[in-house]
């Protein structure tokens, strides 16, 4: 039992989460009766499951709620703001019922008591429950609606000879029925005369769809209403498959040109006789056209292909299984890798056929166990998303603002770990978007925009990396109120030469905010600071671009995941580094002549482009004989690129990211590490700590620590 209450809780949070979108979806379209029947769907099945697995407390509480939607879809009662708003507060407290379950912090017995007699407000005093601790329903349970079943229409278009004379287009009446569903077309063009006797004006083509839908025949029919007049159109029922209908098998060739008329009994037993394919001996007597046929053998098939992949979805399953165990078996996979790659490299250096066949052969099998176990840890990140539907809602009506919150790209994939870490800094970025960036409707409205402000959270991959923005389109960073903050607490001296972008980059310096007084939203200078720290904990960076009055985009770039990752192995002296393959754009070589020409500056020309280059080795102090021609990995870091010098580009690499003890964590310019087919360990860089690393050595070189200055100064542009 104590198993099956966890999946009930489980069940019940996912649950609550697709609830919660629901109603603020309702909130906006309080007619749609579709999204009404999602809400009583699931506190229905709340409540059922809740009272089957000893959850009482939260089978009577549900109930009077979903009693209060059962009027809604029933028409006896309408839905209001008043209304979202306390429903939203009950999976607040189901929440909490669902923790106190897990011996956590008991939820409020009183607080319970309140919200249900709100509820009861709403009914009528017939629907009023005798027992308001009765988890039973006061009157029978209402049917849930039978799914529609799958079918499969013939329809046959013979449009008249005037049919372009009309002045109608066939085609988009086809296309209106593929929408409906899957479906086969086979066009007929046995009336096509020569091309002498061709009327360019009359229709000679017609048509023969097999189309499978949900849709009934009048939907059908209604495809067709302004042709019916100058058309003969034929619509029959061929197939009907049920949820329950697994067999792929439908009628043979013979049978399916029988029910169409399309051929008499006497000449199909004729046909049978003979050795010939069906379709071949018909067309050879002469008896129909092999128009027929193509549209006969489309029917057949496609009434097969629609019960394959019914079969095919019936037996598809899923199970849960713990967080722990997935992270245990990227663990094994990791090590089998660092295996694999010592395999690999010792049947190198034996130079023996066979050993090299196994390594390969282990290769690849290991490389697909990798991208199967890290894709079983990918997770769309539209469930994270979906949170902050409430966060909106909830500050909107506390701060009097009006805000269209837009949501893009929920499909997108993400490491569960770095999903699972996400979410706080994305609640900091929303609730200071609500609270900084948008304006009041008045003010909104004096400075000629919309009263209504937006933000817009979307998501998209880049390589091997994923990156989130949070854009709003209200008042914009106040550069001048930022420096002077900054100023004011030490952050900067007076004097500082600073651009825009780099008075913005201040936002996230520890204890800063711009707010003149402390907020239950904002104030206190906790939370950028802390956003960045979070996400560079997950080796990613923040960028922010704002433009006065109209709006700030912040946009954080994460790696696909934080287990195994493909790096570019490279050598300086005899250590080993690794560069993240995903931000490595490519590898030129480096000549004296080239440093000659840049007169010591570390610049390199590549196809006309100006590119600023780290030269490794000076960074890390590694002593030794340099090559006489270096490699340069070009790296991108946003909208730069950024090159790295080293001995030796040795080659692509799965790395398996090992994090660095508690005396080494703190180290800059790298990430982790990986232990390579020797038994060695190679360090992994983390490039946008090396530049940030570089620009304060360069700074405290010319500047004496009197100004900040970003990577674009050391580009040549000042």
């Amino acid at each position: 039992m104590d198993a099956q209450k966890n999946v009930y809780r489980e069940e019940a949070y996912e649950l609550l989460a697709t609830l919660e979108d629901a109603l603020i979806e309702l909130e906006q379209h309080p007619e749609d009766l579709g999204i009404v029947g999602r809400v009583f769907r699931a506190m229905h099945t709340i409540k059922g499951s809740g009272a089957m697995f000893g959850f009482d407390d939260i089978a009577a509480f549900t109930h009077t709620i979903e009693t209060v939607y059962d009027l809604i879809r029933d028409g006896n009662l309408k839905v209001s703001q008043d209304l979202i708003s306390l429903t939203l507060s009950s999976c607040d407290q189901i929440k909490a019922m669902l923790d106190a379950s897990q011996g956590l912090v008991a939820a409020s017995e009183e607080r319970t008591r309140e919200l249900a007699q709100a509820f009861v407000g709403y009914l009528p005093r017939e629907e009023e429950p005798l027992d308001e601790g009765a988890a039973g329903p006061c009157r029978p349970e209402p049917q849930e609606e039978a799914p529609r079943p799958l079918t499969t229409f013939r329809i046959r278009f013979r449009p008249h000879r005037d049919l372009f004379a009309n002045g109608t287009n066939p085609i988009p009446l086809l296309n209106e029925l593929k929408a409906l569903g899957e479906s086969a077309i086979v066009c007929h063009m046995d009336d096509l005369p020569d091309l002498k006797a061709i009327d360019p004006e009359a229709c000679y083509t017609s048509w023969d769809i097999i189309l499978t839908t949900l849709s009934d025949i009048n939907t059908i029919r209604d495809v067709f209403i302004f042709v019916e007049d100058s058309s003969e159109i034929s619509i029959e029922p061929v197939d009907t498959l049920t949820p329950k209908d697994n067999d792929a098998e439908y009628k043979k060739m013979g049978e399916i040109l029988l029910e169409r008329g399309s051929v008499q009994k006497d000449d199909l037993d004729k046909a049978l006789k003979t050795q010939k394919r069906l379709g071949e001996v018909l067309v050879e007597a002469g008896t129909l056209d092999k128009s027929e046929i193509r549209s006969a053998l489309a029917e057949q098939e496609q009434v097969r292909s629609v019960r394959k992949k019914r079969a095919a979805a019936e037996e598809t399953s899923s199970i849960r299984v713990p967080a722990a165990r997935l992270d245990a078996l990227v663990n094994l996979v990791g090590e089998l890798v660092t295996v694999q790659a010592r395999l690999t490299q010792f049947s190198a250096r034996k130079s023996d056929p066979d050993l090299l066949g196994i390594a390969e052969e282990v290769e690849r099998l290991s490389a697909e166990l990798r991208d199967i176990s890290m894709g079983i840890r990918m997770l769309p990140i539209g469930t994270t998303f979906a949170k902050f539907k409430r966060l909106v809602r909830d500050l909107t009506t506390s701060l009097g603002k009006d805000i269209d919150f837009e949501m893009e790209g929920e499909e997108t994939e993400l490491d569960k770990t770095v999903i699972d870490k996400l979410s706080d800094p994305l609640v900091h970025l929303i609730r200071n978007s609500i609270d900084h960036g948008i304006e009041s409707p008045d003010a909104r409205v004096a400075a000629g925009k919309l009263s209504q402000g937006t933000i817009k959270l979307s998501a998209r991959h880049s390589g091997a990396h994923v990156l989130i923005s949070i854009a709003d389109d209200g008042n914009g960073l106040d550069v001048d109120a930022i420096r002077a903050k900054a100023v004011e607490k030490g952050i900067i001296p007076h004097e500082a030469a600073l651009s825009e972008h780099e008075i913005n980059e201040l936002i996230f310096a520890p204890g800063f905010s711009t707010a003149s007084t402390v907020t239950s939203v904002s104030g206190r200078g906790v939370g950028m600071d802390v956003v960045r720290s979070s996400i560079e904990g997950l080796n990613g960076t923040v960028e922010v671009r704002s433009a006065r009055g109209k709006g700030t985009t912040i946009t954080l770039k994460l790696p696909l995941t934080l287990a195994i990752i493909d790096g570019l192995l490279v050598n300086i002296a005899n250590e080993a580094f690794v560069i993240p393959l995903g931000a490595v754009v490519e590898c030129v070589e480096l000549t004296d002549a080239e440093r000659n020409h840049a007169h010591g500056r570390h610049l390199i020309k590549v196809r006309e482009e100006i590119i600023p280059y780290i030269p490794l080795r000076e960074v890390f102090g590694i002593n030794g004989g340099t090559p006489s021609v270096d490699q340069v990995v070009i790296t991108e870091l946003g909208d730069k690129r950024v090159g790295f010098v080293v001995d030796k580009v040795i080659g692509q690499h799965q790395t398996v990211i090992k994090t660095m003890g508690g005396l080494l964590r703190d180290i800059e310019g790298v990430s982790g590490a990986t232990i390579l087919g020797d038994g060695a360990v190679a360090l992994i860089l983390d490039v946008y700590k090396l530049m940030q690393h570089v620009e304060l050595m360069e700074l405290n070189k010319y500047c004496g620590n009197k100004q900040v200055v970003l990577m674009d100064d050391l580009s040549g542009s000042s």
